[in-house]
């Protein structure tokens, strides 16, 4: 076989496959036209069918997006344990990892997360601020917004306020 004719048997593949390349492509307008066709007249007979299959679409739509899916795992903070009257506890407060950091200590619940201590007593009185560590004993608890058990009374069982009493979030309870 000569240069020319595998040049020329070369040109008649390229050219039959470009035949083919052009068939697929009108074939897929073709069938794209077809399809818009059908559409339009699915509007023009039948409007409450397509306006209803685009409704359809828009809430399928909507319910995929809303759903989003569970890739980000949930934040879940400190769970309070189950504090029991007359159980021995220690004050340590799982929001911090300061060791020098105290636990304040308040004469009536719920007035832990709303307290003013611009008053000098109030920021150095005896037995308000309790170091981490310190032993405690429960005597009361107090529900609070739903939650059971929010609120601990505690008295302290060592140091200079011992038998000394007070309020305490009961996560800070360990």
């Amino acid at each position: 076989m000569s240069n020319e004719e595998s040049v020329n048997k070369t040109e008649e593949s390229v050219n039959k496959a470009e035949e083919n390349v052009n068939k697929s492509e009108s074939s897929a307008k073709n069938a794209a036209g077809n399809l818009i066709s059908s559409i339009l007249s699915l509007k023009e007979k039948n409007p409450k069918v397509f306006f209803g299959a685009i409704g359809g679409i828009v809430v399928l739509l909507i319910i995929i997006m809303a759903s989003g899916g569970d890739s980000t795992p949930s934040v879940s903070g400190p769970a309070a344990k189950n504090v029991v009257v007359g159980q021995k506890y220690v004050l340590k407060s799982p929001n911090t990892y300061d060791k020098s950091s105290t636990i304040r200590l308040v004469a009536v619940p719920g007035t832990i997360a709303a307290y003013d201590d611009t008053e000098e007593d109030d920021r150095n009185g005896l037995c308000k601020h309790m170091p981490q560590g310190t032993p405690v004993t429960v005597t009361d608890l107090q529900d609070f917004s739903g939650k059971r058990n929010a609120f601990a009374k505690v008295q302290m069982l060592e140091g200079e306020c011992q038998g000394k009493d007070g309020w305490v979030l009961s996560i800070n309870l360990q």
